[in-house]
């Protein structure tokens, strides 16, 4: 018996599996299907596309589709499922017998400031919650267990699966700590998590453990605690915070050694409830991470006019303390790159917002830059609207987006707010390592790292890719990505693109350097680029043979 798992990708509030993430979706399928006696063929979206051909579905027996987005993104390294290719897929073939999962079963939609639209599909969609369904119909009994119980016994099977992702070991697997919100007040207006997931529901320890263990076993260097919609709310007990467990799950992943450990979503206003036991699970944090993490703050607004009409838990005086909580114990560095900092996520296209909401979301955020806090980014997104939620109720057929408002307002958040904040978070001379390069532009290379939201980076004069792994040295800054020189390159022999690609070097100055090498020391280098400042930056990108000898 054979098995095709298809993977198109997922981007849901509190799950990511465009690459390099991989989603726990097709390893917890894998798992069903291994642990059952099949064979399990395992394809990414990408793969298929560049294939000559599409792959024979006569020769399977059953066939899952994982895809759909809920929440909008912009990848770089792979392009989510069309319906076009889902509906190929599902129709090419009377056989296998085809299964869909993920939030295409809500509605399907690709882009923010839409509404999804309903996905008539020639195949079974399976509950996302509900792994037992599928094992029922494929072993034709039911599971004598809970979901998690059936997920603790196949996912460290289905870690096998990972093997196939065509950018294997370079990946980074999302694990699994709990499902849905932890909210009992209701949830926000716009979100999908308790449609998908249903009631909140933490996963035992051991299970995650055993799970880590198998995909550390077969190669996985990097792991993110991104299935959950608040991180902190981790086997609460009555409404609490347990930091104990919390302590034990950070302790027992970290003891795999891998090159990341990384976290995703937090709520500030859980954080300000709890606020004491926070600030120990965030020195927990600390404590085993590493650098480069981030805490996803789902503000959506800092109008508390949309925040209520939209059910948005907590005020904004709530998201400032939370801020400063990350930044009072996570702004520590670690050659030069903090080590854990907030995230800000900003909606466009709530209910009741105007144009005088995005001068407030301005001001919010010019306060937060101007008080000397740090942010690790501020994703500024449109609201996609799917049937099942609240707000689709509220805006009836009418889209409440004024596209030139929230257009100016993006555009100036990255001109006034983001730039300098990067400046900040990265400064000249930090390092990156293990920035896998992905794509060439021109005379850049961009790449970026594995972890949550990496900053991308864009390498000058460097053509290798295809997996290319690199440790490089800020030089400049954009809104969004930083100018990387690869670590410990000598100045001899650096590239006039290189040269000038460090911020206050020019064109007239990297010529004389490039005209006046070979150097045998910094101070024949003084006297060429003639400028203290300058030169200190130079020692902080660039080695220099014979540099023993400089006093």
């Amino acid at each position: 018996m054979k098995a095709l798992i298809v993977d198109g990708y997922v981007d849901e509030p509190a799950l990511l599996g465009v690459p390099p993430y991989v989603s726990t979706y097709p390893r917890y399928i894998a798992g069903v299907f291994l642990h059952t006696g099949f064979e399990v063929e395992y394809l990414t979206i990408d793969q298929i596309r560049k294939a000559p051909q599409w792959p024979d579905l006569s020769k399977f027996d059953y066939m899952v589709v994982i895809a759909g987005l809920s929440v909008s993104g912009h990848y770089l390294g792979g392009t989510p499922l069309t319906f076009t290719e889902l509906q190929r897929l599902i129709t090419s073939s009377s056989s296998p017998q085809k299964f869909v999962v993920g939030p295409i079963g809500l509605g399907y939609t690709l882009k923010g400031g839409t509404t999804a639209l309903s996905a008539q599909l020639e195949a079974e969609v399976l509950p996302s919650r509900n792994l037992r369904y599928l094992w029922n119909r494929i072993t034709g009994r039911p599971f004598e267990g809970s979901e998690y119980q059936l997920i603790d016994l196949v996912a460290p099977i289905g870690a096998e699966i990972v093997k196939k992702h065509p950018r294997f070991p370079n990946i980074i697997c999302e694990l699994e700590l709990s499902r849905g919100c932890e909210r009992r007040d209701g949830f926000c207006s716009f979100c999908t998590e308790p449609i998908i997931w249903g009631r909140f529901e933490c996963r035992p320890l051991k299970g995650i453990i055993k799970e880590a263990e198998a995909l550390s076993k077969v190669g996985v260097k990097a792991f993110r605690f991104g299935r959950a919609a608040n991180i902190f709310a981790y086997h609460e007990r009555e409404g609490k915070p347990d930091p104990e467990a919390f302590e034990e799950l950070f302790r027992e992943i970290a003891r795999l050694q891998p090159e990341v450990l990384h976290c995703d979503n937090a709520n500030p206003a859980y954080m300000c409830q709890h606020r004491k036991v926070v600030e120990r699970m965030l020195e927990t944090i600390v404590r085993y991470n590493t650098p480069g993490d981030v805490l996803s703050f789902g503000v959506e607004s800092f109008d508390e006019r949309v925040r209520h009409l939209s059910n948005i838990q907590g005020g904004v005086e709530e998201i400032f303390e939370a801020i400063k909580m990350v930044n009072a114990v996570g702004s520590v560095r670690v050659e030069g790159v903090p080590k854990l900092l907030p995230g800000i996520n900003i909606l466009g296209g709530l209910y009741g917002e105007d144009e005088n909401t995005y001068e407030i979301n301005y001001r919010w955020l010019r306060k937060i830059l101007d008080g000397g806090l740090l942010l690790r980014r501020i994703n500024i997104r449109q609201v996609m609207v799917f049937p099942s939620t609240s707000l689709y109720r509220m805006l009836g057929r009418k889209r409440r987006l004024n596209h030139s408002v929230f257009k100016r307002f993006k555009e100036r958040v990255r001109s006034e707010i983001d730039l300098p904040m990067m400046k900040k978070v990265f400064p000249f001379g930090a390092t990156l390592r293990g920035i896998y390069l992905e794509k060439s532009e021109g005379k850049l290379t961009y790449g970026r790292q594995l972890g949550s939201y990496p900053v991308l980076v864009g390498v000058p004069s460097w053509k290798e890719r295809d997996g290319k792994k690199v440790d490089v040295v800020v030089v400049d800054h954009g809104p969004r990505s930083v100018t990387g020189i690869i670590k410990d390159r000598n100045l001899n022999g650096a590239e006039y693109e290189e040269l000038v690609a460090i911020e206050g070097i020019g064109k007239k100055r990297a010529e004389r350097i490039i005209f006046s090498r070979p150097f045998r020391s910094w101070r024949e280098v003084e006297k060429v680029v003639n400028d203290v400042v300058v030169l200190e930056r130079l020692k902080k990108v660039f080695t220099l043979e014979g540099e023993e000898c400089c006093s």
